[in-house]
């Protein structure tokens, strides 16, 4: 089976963009999904390692080798998962194909590398020119968080049971990603946390 996957990142982009792809494939997969989930836990790439663990699958086209992943960690995992399958994977925009013709070309291990290195390397970039903008608008009174007047103001959202786990781990001086996966919360909801304690002068 030769399948074709795509991502967007919101539900409001219809992939019309990928109707310039006109090759056949035996499925079509569409996820609309933010790219920081991790690929096996996207919607329609359930669908698609489900396919593949039943050997089903032969070659997984992708317009992106960043379509593959949350960053080069998830990347690579996934690659060498694709590889031990046997499966040929097609990246379009630069043309390049994992096992061409059955036989495992010899640069894709290094080339893969590299893209996944450089699409992540953009993401940092883009999550830094965002905190430096952030920093900006405080800077000039603007403020984070939810506007005054919503249903839940600022100070409720800070004694709620999960919110004083976070800050009592924040205060220990845990990461992100220690306390994102002792409480099972994201990394967002974390940041959301430390923003407003910071608002509060809490920390």
């Amino acid at each position: 089976m030769r399948v074709k996957y795509n991502r967007v990142s919101t539900i409001g982009q219809s992939g019309d963009r990928f109707t310039a792809d006109k090759e056949n494939y035996d499925l079509v997969l569409l996820d609309k999904i933010s790219g920081s989930v991790p690929f096996k836990k996207r919607p329609e790439a359930i669908k698609l390692v489900q396919l593949i663990e039943k050997n089903l699958v032969t070659e997984l086209v992708v317009e992106e080798l960043s379509r593959l992943g949350r960053n080069t960690g998830d990347v690579i995992n996934n690659l060498e998962w694709l590889e031990s399958k046997n499966i040929n994977v097609v990246v379009r925009n630069i043309g390049l194909q994992s096992r061409p013709n059955n036989n495992r070309n010899p640069i894709w291990k290094m080339i893969s590398s590299v893209m996944s290195s450089l699409y992540e390397m953009e993401l940092e970039n883009i999550k830094e020119r965002t905190e430096v903008g952030r920093k900006v608008y405080v800077q000039k009174g603007g403020r984070l968080g939810r506007p005054f007047g919503t249903s839940e103001s600022q100070r409720i959202f800070l004694q709620k049971q999960k919110s004083q786990n976070i800050i009592k781990y924040l205060r220990r001086g845990m990461t992100f990603k220690e306390i994102s996966v002792l409480l099972n919360v994201s990394p967002k909801t974390i940041k959301k946390v430390k923003d407003v304690m910071i608002f509060f002068g809490e920390t």
